[in-house]
C-alpha cells in the first residue's frame, strides 16, 4: 500500500514538473512579443499572431512584403526623385533672389504653399489612432478626448527593454541625463537671432492646447478643443469665460493703470489663478489661463490680446450697432482666432523656418484637396515643444536686469515698464539655441527631468522610430546624432545602442542644422503637427471661411491683414516699438548671458513660494 502510494505521488510530481516546464516555456514565449522589435517598416502596423508570430498590415503604405519593406513602383519612383529634408531646407534657405521672384508670382507661390500644407498635414493621422493606454486601434482611443492622442503606439509592456529589444534593460537616470547633457555651461545664443518676444509667444500660444491633467497623469489633457480656440484668453469653461466677461458691448473685464488697459484682478474677475501667497492682491491679474501669472512675459501677451479683443469689439460695434453683447463677443473671438493663425503661420513659423519662400495663410488653397477639419493634440507634439533652452540667464527690460528670483510671479514689472517698453526690450534680447544640448538654464532642469519621466511612463518609442515614422533616415550612431565625439561616447555608454536613445533627450542634443535653432528631427516632426492643427481649425473650412463669419468685410480684413506688428501697434500708446520675433539686424542684440548683479539663476535663486509653485506647474511650462 505504501509502495503504491509513493509511486502515485512520484507520478504526480513528474506530471507537475512537466506542467511547470510547459508553463515556463509558455511564459517565455509570451514575454518575447514579436512586435517589440518594430519589424513593420514604412508605417506598416504590427499585430501579434499567437504568442510568437506577427503580421504586418501594409495597407495603403505604398509598400508590401512580410515587413512592408518592398516599395510599389510609384512609391519607388517618388522616393528616388524626392530630395532629402536637409536638401529641401538648404534650397529654401538659400538663393534669395530666386525666392523673391517666386514670392511675387501668385500662382507659383500658391502651388508651393499648397504642397507645403498637404505634404505636412498628411503625415498626421486624422482621425486619431492610439493613446497611451491602447497600442491598437479602439473606439476608446478615438472617442475619449481627455487623452492626448499618440502618433506611435506605446512600446508593449512585455518587451525585453524599455525601447523594445535594443539597448539596456534600465534607462539612464533622468537627473544625470539632464545635468550632464542639457544643463547650460555657458549661454549659447540662437544663430537665427530668435528673441524673447518669440520665446514668450511660443509659451503663451501653446498653453491653449498643451494642458496636461496633473491629477490623472501625462497621458491626459484638460483641453477640450485640441487646437486653437483661444481658451488661454477666454477660459476653458463657460463659467470661467463668464467671470472674465464684462457683458457690455462684447468686451472682457479690464482695469486702467496709468491710462492703459490691463487684465482685471482676481477680486474683480474671481477665477482660479496660480499665485504664491506673497503676491499682493492688486497684482493678482485674472486671465484665461490660470498659470500665466508665472512670468511677466506671459502676462504681457495676455494683456495685448485682452486689448485686441476689446478693440475689435469697438470696431464691430460701429459696424453693427444693432448687435447685442453676445454676438459681438462671439464674432470677436472668431476674428482673434483667425488673427492668431495668420500670425503663427506668416510670422512665427516663417521665422522658425528661415525660408526665403514666404509662407501664406490662405485656407482656400485646401478647398479642393482631401483635408479633414479636425484635430487632436498628440502627446509627442506636447513633448517636443519643450523649448526651454530659449530662456536666457536673466531678463533685460529697459535698463533693468531681472534674475529668475525677481521675475517669477512679478506682475509689477508690467506696470513699471508698460507693454510698449517690454515689447521693445524683448525684441532686442536674443534667446538661446534649442538644439545641440547644454543650453538649458538650471532653473528649468526640474521640468526637463519630469518630461523624461513622463515619456517613460507613457512608454515612448525611440528617437529613431519617430524618425522612421516621419520618413527620415534613422541615425546610425551617436556621433551621427550629436555631430561631436564627447557627448556621443558617453551616450553610447549609457544607452548601448543608437536605436535606444529616447525621443526627448535625442531632440535636445541633436546637432542643429547649420545656422539654425533646431535640428532636423525637431522641424520634420513639429511642422506636420503644427500645420495640421492650424489649418484643421473650423474657421479654415469652406463653411466658415467667408466674410459673414467675421462680421463682414471689416472683420474679415482684420484677420487677413493681421501681423505681429499690427497686433502690438494697435494696442500700445504712442509710437510703436520695435516688434519682431528676431533681433533685427540693425539692432545690437542684448546678450542673454548673465550679468554680475544677477549671478544666481538656478532654482536656489527663485523666491521660495515661487520655487515650490514652479515645480508644481504643468511640465509644458
Amino acid at each position: 500500500m505504501k509502495f503504491t502510494m509513493f509511486g502515485e505521488l512520484g507520478a504526480l510530481n513528474r506530471q507537475g514538473m512537466l506542467l511547470l516546464l510547459l508553463a515556463g516555456i509558455l511564459s517565455l514565449s509570451r514575454a518575447a512579443n514579436p512586435c517589440c522589435s518594430n519589424p513593420c517598416q514604412n508605417r506598416g502596423i504590427c499585430t501579434t499572431v499567437g504568442y510568437q508570430g506577427y503580421e504586418c498590415d501594409c495597407t495603403r503604405t505604398g509598400f508590401y512584403g512580410e515587413n512592408c519593406t518592398t516599395p510599389e513602383f510609384w512609391t519607388w519612383l517618388r522616393l528616388t526623385l524626392k530630395p532629402t529634408p536637409n536638401t529641401v531646407h538648404y534650397i529654401l534657405t538659400h538663393y534669395p533672389r530666386v525666392w523673391n521672384l517666386v514670392n511675387q508670382i501668385p500662382f507659383v507661390r500658391n502651388s508651393i504653399m499648397r504642397y507645403v500644407l498637404t505634404s505636412r498635414a498628411h503625415l498626421i493621422e486624422s482621425p486619431p489612432t492610439y493613446n497611451s493606454n491602447y497600442n491598437y486601434k479602439s473606439w476608446e482611443a478615438y472617442a475619449n478626448v481627455s487623452y492626448y492622442t499618440r502618433t506611435l503606439p506605446p512600446t508593449p509592456e512585455d518587451c525585453p527593454t524599455p525601447m523594445g529589444v535594443v539597448g539596456k534593460k534600465t534607462l539612464p537616470d533622468p537627473k544625470y541625463l539632464v545635468e550632464t547633457f542639457l544643463m547650460r555651461k555657458k549661454f549659447i545664443p540662437d544663430p537665427q537671432r530668435t528673441n524673447m518676444m518669440f520665446a514668450f509667444f511660443a509659451q503663451h500660444f501653446t498653453h491653449q492646447f498643451f494642458k496636461t491633467d496633473q491629477s490623472r497623469g501625462p497621458a491626459f489633457t484638460t483641453g477640450l478643443a485640441h487646437g486653437v480656440d483661444l481658451s488661454h484668453v477666454y477660459g476653458e469653461t463657460l463659467d470661467r469665460q463668464h467671470k472674465l466677461r464684462l457683458f457690455t458691448d462684447g468686451k472682457l473685464k479690464f482695469q486702467v493703470n496709468n491710462g492703459e488697459v490691463y487684465p482685471p484682478t482676481v477680486q474683480e474677475a474671481p477665477v482660479e489663478m496660480t499665485y504664491p501667497p506673497h503676491v499682493p492682491e492688486h497684482l493678482k491679474f485674472a486671465v484665461g489661463q490660470e498659470v500665466f501669472g508665472l512670468v511677466p512675459g506671459l502676462m504681457m501677451y495676455a494683456t495685448i490680446w485682452l486689448r485686441e479683443h476689446n478693440r475689435v469689439c469697438d470696431v464691430l460695434k460701429v459696424e453693427h450697432p444693432d448687435w447685442d453683447d453676445e454676438q459681438l463677443f462671439q464674432t470677436t473671438r472668431l476674428i482673434l482666432i483667425g488673427e492668431t493663425i495668420k500670425i503663427v503661420i506668416e510670422d512665427y513659423v516663417q521665422h522658425l523656418s528661415g525660408y526665403h519662400f514666404k509662407l501664406k495663410f490662405d485656407p482656400e488653397l485646401l478647398f479642393n484637396q482631401q483635408f479633414q477639419y479636425s484635430n487632436r493634440i498628440a502627446s509627442e507634439f506636447n513633448t517636443l515643444y519643450h523649448w526651454h533652452p530659449l530662456m536666457p540667464d536673466s531678463f533685460k527690460i529697459e535698463d533693468k536686469d531681472y534674475s529668475y528670483r525677481e521675475f517669477l510671479f512679478n506682475n509689477s514689472v508690467l506696470l513699471e515698464h508698460g507693454i510698449s517698453n517690454m515689447v521693445d526690450s524683448f525684441s532686442r534680447q536674443i534667446a538661446g539655441r534649442v538644439a545641440g544640448g547644454r543650453n538649458m538654464n538650471p532653473a528649468l532642469l526640474k521640468v526637463a527631468i519630469t518630461t523624461i519621466e513622463h515619456t517613460r511612463q507613457m512608454r515612448y518609442k525611440s528617437l529613431n522610430e519617430y524618425r522612421k515614422r516621419f520618413a527620415l533616415k534613422p541615425y546610425e550612431s551617436f556621433e551621427d546624432l550629436t555631430g561631436e565625439k564627447e557627448m556621443s561616447a558617453e551616450l553610447k555608454e549609457l544607452y548601448g545602442d543608437i536605436d535606444a536613445i529616447e525621443m526627448y533627450p535625442g531632440l535636445m542634443i541633436e546637432k542643429p542644422r547649420p545656422g539654425a535653432i533646431f535640428g532636423e528631427t525637431m522641424v520634420e516632426l513639429g511642422a506636420p503637427f503644427s500645420l495640421k492643427g492650424l489649418m484643421g481649425n473650423p474657421i479654415c473650412s469652406p463653411e466658415y471661411w467667408k466674410p459673414s463669419t467675421f462680421g463682414g468685410k471689416v472683420g474679415f480684413d482684420i484677420v487677413n491683414t493681421a501681423t505681429l506688428k499690427t497686433l502690438v501697434c494697435n494696442n500700445v500708446k504712442g509710437q510703436c516699438p520695435i516688434v519682431s520675433f528676431s533681433v533685427p539686424e540693425s539692432v545690437p542684440s542684448k546678450s542673454g548671458s548673465i550679468s554680475p548683479k544677477s549671478s544666481n539663476s538656478g532654482l536656489d535663486s527663485v523666491n521660495p513660494q515661487g520655487h515650490a509653485l514652479l515645480k508644481e506647474q504643468s511640465t509644458e511650462l
